[in-house]
């Protein structure tokens, strides 16, 4: 109350100061037109007051115009330095772009994308220093999943990617014309192997999570990792049953695609969509999220394409809070036989694979105990002849 009166106070002071000001220089200007003195009156007082007093509204408004979208800086309270663990601080320097900073590393984003935590900018800036022949290279390296595996490896020497040896299953996906076909038939052909469809099993994964999220509610945070060009991710956040979706992939081509059909989406329009969605690109491996941070994790058809498989498992197991909840389907190995038999995989090492082979229920079971997961809290189901279902909780 004490500054409302001062603030009032100030006001007529500052009133009748305008007045005396604008009183004065009318007196002045019209003696100089007339040679006599101007009459005063109440009304030329009042209009001069008020167009004061408007002129300082529109200055007051302006200057939280630019408050308002002027650099924003803060913490987030999920992601983290993808090696430290460190938690990162996010600056917003205009409406799309962010620099993204831990103790030890910088890394770059934008809301018209993807937030970048795989590359530190220094490894991305000294990239584009080489001029015509990174740019050519970078292209060429698009093209290293569809070359015949005896090939890849020349084609590496030439590229310069000798140490950074070409991974089939991590890097299949990173073709654009393998993410411009994920959801134009390629997915579709899960169904053959037992998948119950993209709606079902996102309403299977929403059930298993809904205990946990409404504990949290409204900020519980949810996690699509692998999600690919989104199909899980706009689900998910569509449901509007979570504060936070993070779609996360290891892919540029699939993140690219995933932001475009993300916009293309009227429902996910930031002006109607309650659930915050963001996008990451990172690897599940060295997930740059804080510990006991989410709440639930979802990986669609997605574990068969993961490296190194114990280093995943003890990443979400770490990622998430106590009593949070993993879903993930993924295939079992008698569905990549045949594929392995045509493409001349067979024998080959785990790292020229281009998938993971589960051979059984037991196994998987055993990769998620060996995680952090307790045996008793892991539920393995099949559908049809090769799909499997898991749930497993913290």
């Amino acid at each position: 109350m004490y500054i409302n009166r001062l603030s009032l106070s100030s006001f007529f002071l500052f009133s009748a100061a305008v007045c005396v000001v604008l009183f004065k220089v009318q007196l002045v200007h019209s003696f100089v037109r007339t040679g006599s003195s101007p009459r005063l009156t109440k009304s030329s007082i009042y209009d001069a007051a008020t167009d004061e007093f408007k002129n300082e509204e529109l200055l007051a408004q302006k200057k939280k115009l630019m408050s308002l979208i002027g650099p924003k800086t803060f913490n987030d309270p999920v992601l983290a330095d993808p090696i430290t663990k460190e938690g990162v601080q996010i600056t917003s320097s205009n409406s799309a772009s962010f620099e993204i900073k831990s103790p030890s590393s910088t890394y770059r984003g934008s809301a018209d994308s993807y937030l970048n935590l795989l590359e530190p900018v220094s490894d991305a800036a000294s990239s584009t220093n080489d001029g015509a022949s990174s740019l050519l290279k970078s292209a060429m390296r698009q093209f290293v999943p569809v070359v015949p595996p005896p090939l890849r490896g020349p084609l590496n020497s030439f590229l310069g990617d000798e140490e950074n040896e070409y991974v089939p299953m991590r890097d299949l996906f990173t073709n654009p014309s393998v993410s411009f076909a994920y959801e134009r038939g390629w997915r579709q052909g899960f169904a053959a192997a037992g998948f119950p469809g993209p709606d079902t099993e996102a309403q299977m994964a929403m059930d298993y999570f809904a205990p946990v999220a409404a504990l949290s509610s409204p900020s519980s945070v949810i996690v699509d990792m692998s999600c690919a060009t989104g199909l899980f991710t706009r689900r998910l956040a569509k449901s509007e049953k979570y504060g936070r979706v993070l779609g996360c992939d290891y892919s540029d081509s699939m993140l690219t695609e995933a932001r475009r059909r993300i916009k293309a989406d009227p429902e996910l329009s930031p002006k109607s969509l309650k659930t915050s969605l963001d996008l990451v690109r990172l690897d599940v491996g060295q997930i740059p999220m804080r510990a006991e941070s989410v709440d639930c994790l979802h990986a669609g058809a997605a574990m068969h394409c993961w490296p190194d498989l114990n280093a995943a498992a003890s990443e979400i197991h770490r990622v998430l809070k106590p009593g949070g909840r993993y879903f993930a389907t993924t295939f079992l190995s008698t569905y990549f036989r045949n594929v392995a038999a045509l493409d001349g995989q067979e024998g080959m090492s785990p790292s020229q694979q281009a998938f993971q082979y589960f051979d059984s229920v037991d196994g998987l079971k055993d990769l998620l105990v060996r995680g952090g997961f307790e045996e008793s809290k892991i539920n393995i189901e099949i559908l049809g002849s090769s799909c499997v279902v898991i749930r497993a909780e913290k």
